[in-house]
């Protein structure tokens, strides 16, 4: 009679994805982990911080090598070599963009170590091809060997001779197909059967003798207990996914180990199936707040494409609130980088979606800074003409109206905007420059004109007049209206308005008398 739990079959590859549910083991199990799934146990951080031309260096050397690296490290250096490669592009494409550029217009640069990566990576493809050839190819030969296995355990089940006899062939026959590895992944459950059903139908060929039994009973328990304690000591390994791959290992092992004492089967199959519950339990609690850490990501992502999508853009007419706007997306895009992955079959639609809308908010501002820019060359030749106007009056002697002129071209300077940068300074002194020289050249005449007039009216202060034999002392007050009135306006208008200041009820009152002394 079959034992049921020595009977060993195979289950199906426990998944690491977080959808995954973790059954309870039945049965041992043992999955095949092909080379290109193994896990790498180099640490990621240290790939992450190397240069593009140091990622090249490491693929030379997987070149040499190639057989004894595990995909997930070429596909890491990979990452991190287009990690840096898009960044470098966004890099340039948001430059374009800021200096004008359209973001459709933008064509990236060619990047010979791109293509040297390329071509490396296509190596390695290659020989990975051949080696997967290969590999598939040597499964293919070990099924057959199994299957040669399986025809000889089954003469020795059929043949007439005593079992016992036959011990030391079927123990050979054992050793081989232990030593045997990898078949196709499709004939595993079939063959194992097949073998597992001859080896059981050989030990009840045994009967009485117990002595060959006996011993190999005791043999598999010891094997199988210490496979046990192993099991029971992953539960306190630190590293869950590596305790899960460690305790397919113990599975295979189980399974090429022989039955035991049929009264201790139940036992030995039950303590090992409770430590590989626990180490698969963990494995699924694992990945669960995975789960949960992903959706979390997933959550702050989300947010973040829809403040981006959410922008006004009507609200953004001024360079202050497009350079205010813009900090805060390239705050969004930092804080971008800080958050994980999303879940596996969102991550690669959300950044598509953040990606897009940045995009969209670069492209605009391009559109905007474009217009700008025209508005500001129309602005500059604007400007140029005032220059022009305000050279071509600063050397005017005619105070009064070049004056009104100069104040009116300031004036409409002031209701033209702004300029380029690099214009702005220059135009700007030229302009000023025209201004202030006139406006210097018209002080320094009317400040000699008044230095004339003062002088004239220190002399007159005073006078002696002489009348007959007497001397009289004349104070002489001036009209301060007359002062003011060598620089009042001489139009005809102004005149008219103006009242007299020799009339008695205009003059001030120092003026309504004299004194006199003999």
């Amino acid at each position: 009679m079959t034992d049921t739990h020595d009977t060993n079959l195979p289950e199906k590859p426990v998944e690491l994805e977080e959808e995954k549910k973790t059954a309870e083991v039945s049965e041992p199990a043992t999955t095949e982990t092909p080379a290109e799934e193994i896990v790498s146990k180099k640490p990621v951080e240290s790939v992450l911080k190397l240069t593009k031309e140091e990622i090249l260096a490491k693929l030379k050397e997987v070149v040499a090598d190639v057989e004894n690296v595990a995909k997930p490290e070429i596909d890491g250096l990979k990452q991190s070599f287009y990690k840096l490669h898009n960044a470098e592009q966004d890099a340039a494409r948001k430059l374009f963009i800021e200096n004008g550029g359209a973001a459709e217009n933008f064509v990236p640069q060619t990047d010979c170590v791109e293509e040297e990566f390329k071509n490396i990576m296509s190596v390695i493809k290659e020989k990975r091809s051949a080696l997967t050839a290969e590999l598939e190819k040597q499964k293919e030969m070990n099924l057959q060997v199994k299957l040669s296995i399986i025809e000889e355990l089954k003469e020795l089940v059929e043949s007439p001779d005593d079992a016992n006899k036959s011990y030391t062939e079927f123990k050979k026959l054992q050793q081989q197909w232990n030593e045997v590895k990898l078949v196709p992944q499709a004939k595993v459950n079939e063959l194992w059967k097949n073998y597992q059903l001859y080896v059981e139908k050989f030990y009840d060929l045994l009967k009485l003798n117990n002595e060959f039994r006996e011993y190999d009973f005791k043999k598999n328990l010891e094997i199988k207990t210490h496979l046990c304690e192993a099991a029971e000591k992953l539960a306190d390994e630190e590293d869950v996914v590596s305790a899960f791959h460690q305790l397919q290992k113990l599975h295979q092992e189980f399974r090429d180990t022989g039955p035991v004492a049929k009264e201790l089967r139940d036992e030995i199959w039950a303590r090992f199936k409770a430590a590989s519950t626990t180490v698969n339990r963990r494995h699924q609690q694992h990945f669960e707040a995975l789960k949960e850490v992903e959706q979390h990501n997933l959550d702050q992502k989300t947010v973040i494409c829809e403040i981006i999508e959410a922008i006004d853009y009507k609200e953004l007419t001024s360079f202050a609130s497009w350079e205010s706007k813009t900090q805060e997306v390239i705050a969004l895009q930092n804080k971008w980088k800080t958050i994980g992955f999303a879940p596996q079959k969102m991550n690669v639609k959300i950044f598509e979606r953040f990606r897009k809308a940045c995009d969209e908010f670069f492209r605009r501002k391009g559109e905007f800074f474009k217009s700008l820019k025209e508005g500001m060359n129309e602005n500059l030749e604007k400007k140029r003409a005032l220059c022009e106007k305000a050279e071509a009056l600063k050397d005017s002697t005619d105070w009064k109206a070049t004056a009104d002129e100069l104040t009116k071209l300031q004036k409409e300077w002031k209701t033209i905007g702004p300029v380029a940068k690099k214009y702005s300074d220059a135009v700007w002194k030229r302009f000023i420059s025209a201004c202030d020289y006139f406006f210097e050249q018209k002080n320094k005449a009317t400040s000699s004109q008044r230095s004339v007039e003062q002088e004239n009216l220190e002399k007159k202060k005073v006078l002696k007049l002489k009348e007959e034999d007497r001397e009289m002392k004349v104070r002489i007050f001036p009209n301060p209206q007359r002062i003011l009135s060598t620089m009042a306006k001489t139009d005809s208008r102004s005149i008219q308005e103006r009242p007299c200041f020799l009339c008695g009820k205009n003059r001030p009152a120092e003026q309504t008398y004299l004194p006199f002394g003999h």
